[in-house]
C-alpha cells in the first residue's frame, strides 16, 4: 500500500512512552501513516519487549504494539541526549509521553519549553491521575485506574472480591481517549488556525468515563451498582448460560422484539404474550424467573444447536472465543482480523489486523517492532547529523 494513502500520512509523532498507554497510541498513529519515532532507553529500551510470552528473547507482543514504529535510542540525561529529542520535536506535530508528572519538567523538558520550540506541537499526556490535583505525583498503572474509576467495584461476583479483566483495559482504554483527543487538537490547529495544546489524559478518568449510568443513579437515587457476575440489572435478559456439553453462550435477549423472538423459539409463547414481559422493566422485575427458564432450555441442548436456534430466531448470541476460535472462525477470517507478518529469524506469525476499518484510506502493519535503537544512524542523518557527530554521540552514550 502507498503510504501516502493512509490518513496520517505527513504526520510526524515522537513516542517518550513505555509499557502500555503511551506506546499503544503511537500505534494507532503508526498504522494509519504517521511517522512514529519511539524514543528508548539504551540500557534496555522499553520493559515491554520482555514482557508476556517470548521468541528468542523478545516479547511477541513487542512485536506488535511497535510495528510501524521506528526506534531510536536516547539517553535523556545527557544534554546530548536531550538536544537530539528537541531537534525530533521542533519538526514533529504530536507528543505522546506517559511518564509521571513532572518527569519531562525535571529533563527540560516541559510544556513551557516545549511549546515555545514549536508552537504547533500537541502533547499527548498520558498518567495514572492527571497533570493536576492532589494524587498527580503518585504512580498509577492501568490497574488503579481501573480501580479508581468503577471498574473493579462491579467487576465479578457479589459473593467474592472484585476482579480484573484478563487484560489491561485502564490502558488500552486511556490511550483511545490520548488519540482523540489528539486528532482534536490537530482539527483546531489545522482547521481553527489554533496553536498546539496539551491533551491531558489520566487513566482512572479514561475508566470513570465509560462508566454510563453510574454517577446520575448515584446522585438521584443513592444508588450503588454492585457486582452482579455475568447478567447486568436492569437490562433483562442478557447473561451466559451453560450448555448440555459443558460449553457456554452468551445470550443478550434484552430488546423487546428479541425476547419476544427469543420466546416463541424456544416453545415459551406464553412468555412471548405476558404483557408484564413486554417491556425490559417488567423483565427485570422478574429477571430470576426468566434466567431459570433460559437455564434449563440451554442445558437441554449442545452449544452447537442452542447457537443454531438463536441464530434462526434472529437472537444475538456467541460462544465464548478463545484466541483458538477465533483463528478458525469466517467471521475473523472475512474481515482480515488475522496478519500474517515474520519474526526477525524468518517465523511466521499471526498478529492481529487494524481496526477501525476505512474504506478510501485503510491502516496497515508495514513492518514489526524494532531491534532496539536500529534506527539510531537514520534518525540522526535526517536531523543533521553527520558520520562523525554520530559516532561522538554513540562514544559518549547519548544515544
Amino acid at each position: 500500500m502507498n503510504a501516502t494513502a493512509k490518513p496520517l500520512a505527513g504526520l510526524k509523532v515522537v513516542e517518550l512512552g513505555t509499557l502500555i498507554a503511551g506506546p499503544f497510541a503511537a500505534r494507532l498513529c503508526a498504522e494509519f501513516g504517521a511517522q512514529v519515532t519511539k524514543i528508548e532507553s539504551p540500557d534496555g529500551g522499553d520493559p515491554l519487549r520482555k514482557w508476556r510470552k517470548l521468541y528468542e528473547g523478545t516479547s511477541l507482543w513487542w512485536f506488535v504494539q511497535a510495528r510501524n514504529k521506528r526506534s531510536l535510542t536516547l539517553n535523556l540525561k545527557q544534554e546530548a541526549g536531550r538536544e537530539v529529542l528537541k531537534k525530533l520535536l521542533a519538526e514533529a506535530d504530536i507528543l505522546i509521553e506517559n511518564f509521571r508528572p513532572g518527569v519531562l519538567e525535571k529533563l527540560g523538558l516541559g510544556w513551557d519549553v516545549l511549546h515555545a520550540l514549536n508552537p504547533k506541537l500537541v502533547m499527548v499526556r498520558l498518567s495514572g491521575f492527571g497533570q493536576s490535583g492532589p494524587c498527580k505525583d503518585q504512580p498509577g498503572f492501568g490497574a488503579v485506574g481501573e480501580s479508581m474509576g468503577g471498574l473493579r467495584y462491579i467487576t465479578g461476583f457479589e459473593d467474592r472480591p472484585p476482579v480484573r479483566t484478563g487484560i489491561s483495559i485502564g490502558d488500552s482504554i486511556a490511550a483511545l481517549w490520548g488519540v482523540i483527543g489528539a486528532l482534536m487538537a490537530l482539527r483546531h490547529r489545522e482547521v481553527n488556525g489554533g496553536q498546539g495544546q496539551v491533551v491531558d489524559v489520566a487513566l482512572y478518568e479514561a475508566v470513570f468515563a465509560m462508566m454510563e449510568s453510574m454517577v446520575p443513579e448515584f446522585d438521584v437515587f443513592g444508588f450503588i451498582r454492585e457486582r452482579s457476575g455475568n447478567i447486568m440489572p436492569g437490562i433483562t435478559p442478557s447473561s451466559v448460560h451453560t450448555t448440555a456439553d459443558g460449553r457456554h453462550v452468551q445470550i443478550a435477549a434484552n430488546g423487546d422484539a428479541i425476547f419476544r423472538r427469543f420466546m416463541l423459539a424456544i416453545g415459551r409463547q406464553d412468555l412471548a404474550d405476558d404483557p408484564q414481559l413486554a417491556g425490559n422493566d417488567g423483565r427485570d422485575a422478574r429477571r430470576d424467573e426468566l434466567y431459570g427458564v433460559i437455564d434449563r432450555w440451554a442445558r437441554s441442548l449442545p452449544q452447537e444447536e442452542v447457537l443454531k436456534v438463536l441464530n434462526e430466531a434472529e437472537v444475538p448470541a456467541s460462544r465464548i472465543y478463545s484466541a483458538e476460535d477465533m483463528f478458525t472462525d469466517p467471521q475473523f477470517l472475512a474481515r482480515e482480523m488475522f496478519l500474517s507478518a515474520k519474526l526477525p529469524d524468518g517465523k511466521p506469525f499471526k498478529m492481529p489486523g487494524i481496526v477501525p476499518k476505512l474504506s478510501e484510506t485503510p491502516g496497515s502493519a508495514e513492518w514489526i517492532g524494532p531491534k532496539l535503537g536500529e534506527h539510531n544512524d537514520a534518525i540522526l542523518a535526517e536531523l543533521g547529523y553527520d558520520g562523525e557527530q554520530i559516532a561522538a554521540l554513540r562514544r559518549d552514550g547519548a544515544v
